[in-house]
């Protein structure tokens, strides 16, 4: 706990408050930087972030904005956008992905799934490029304009949940929410490292799972510069391993189930979580388990249509330029009324 506080200090400039509760609202403000107004102290240290953004969409025809994605030239609307599992802090974090998709799409409401801040990471080597800074400035302004942001802190961010209930600049913060789709379903949303026996029993493990992930990492980002200079797209070494190892196929298919069966306990019709860098929607015995991925693997995120709709955008492999249809999605297969029309679409011609 102490460890995070520090990493976000670092961050504000400010004493970070140690208790949690309604009379320590301003304090816990000032700790996240922001003032009355919703300005925060990220806006003031950081007048380049929209320079930054505008190059990576393309404003600035001479930018290097190489490996990053060119998107539409107005954003496509969503209901609900989830993502989980940023890292930001971490040299694996894939956060000019990120920017471009954030740039990229707009949504009613915005989720961030735990994971977003790396606070494991940061409390034994600082890491915080501009790139870091540039994608917490953007969800802060889509706050300010509107967007509905929702923050549930996952365990690499564990430091945020004791401000549960707290508002700051338009961000929520809540360790677990209920969200209604458009057609009428009501779905949890969690982390879920709750659920993952390692976190919760068997820290000091977790740690050295985290050390081991971090040296695939580093391999798959000297994998994909060699891919890149041989003009091959982005691959992901880590999420190749995890579906060739029984053991993680294991582990991945006990924590579907068990999440799914919290949904049921909860009397809701589905679950989205994040955690284990996963992406997927399918349903097991009657529960729509969704989990929207991450951004340092496969740079994942869930989206919600108008019409309820539940869909995986794989961001690396989207094709903006087919006319504006997105490539890559996976559909809700979970929602009858929608799933042929969909299974159509993602089949038409490029």
């Amino acid at each position: 706990m102490a460890g995070f506080s520090s990493v976000l200090n670092r961050l504000s400039r400010t004493p970070w408050p140690k208790a949690a509760g309604p009379a320590d609202l301003h304090a816990a403000q000032q700790a996240f930087g922001f003032d009355t107004q919703g300005e925060t102290a990220f806006d003031r240290v950081s007048q380049n972030a929209d320079r930054f953004v505008d190059n990576i969409a393309g404003g600035n025809p001479g930018a290097d904005t190489s490996g990053i994605l060119t998107p539409e030239s107005e954003p496509r609307h969503y209901r609900t956008i989830f993502i989980s599992d940023v890292h930001l802090g971490t040299r694996g974090c894939k956060a000019e992905f990120l920017l471009d998709f954030l740039r990229a799409t707009e949504s009613d409401h915005l989720y961030l799934v735990g994971d977003i801040v790396d606070g494991w990471r940061l409390k034994r080597s600082w890491y915080w490029p501009q790139a870091h800074n540039d994608v917490v400035q953007k969800i802060l302004r889509k706050a300010r304009k509107g967007t509905n942001v929702t923050y549930i802190p996952g365990n690499h961010d564990e430091g945020a949940r004791q401000f549960g209930g707290l508002h700051f600049g338009g961000v929520v913060v809540q360790g677990q929410a209920i969200h209604e789709t458009a057609d009428g379903r009501k779905l949890l949303i969690i982390h879920g490292d709750e659920f993952d026996g390692v976190v919760r029993y068997a820290k000091w493990l977790a740690f050295l799972g985290d050390q081991a992930y971090t040296v695939a990492l580093s391999l798959n980002t000297v994998l994909n510069w060699c891919r890149l200079r041989l003009g091959l797209p982005y691959w992901s070494l880590s999420a190749y391993l995890k579906q060739r190892v029984k053991n993680a196929v294991e582990f991945i298919g006990d924590f579907e189930k068990a999440l799914a069966e919290e949904a049921r306990r909860q009397n809701v019709d589905g679950v989205v979580a994040g955690h284990i860098h996963h992406a997927e929607i399918r349903d097991i015995d009657g529960i729509t388990y969704c989990n929207d991925g991450d951004w340092v693997e496969s740079c994942s995120a869930l989206v919600e249509h108008a019409d309820g709709r539940l869909e995986i955008l794989r961001w690396v492999e989207i094709d903006h330029q087919s006319n504006g249809h997105q490539h890559g999605g996976e559909p809700d297969i979970t929602n009858p009324k929608v799933a042929a029309d969909d299974r159509q679409t993602m089949l038409e011609p490029a």
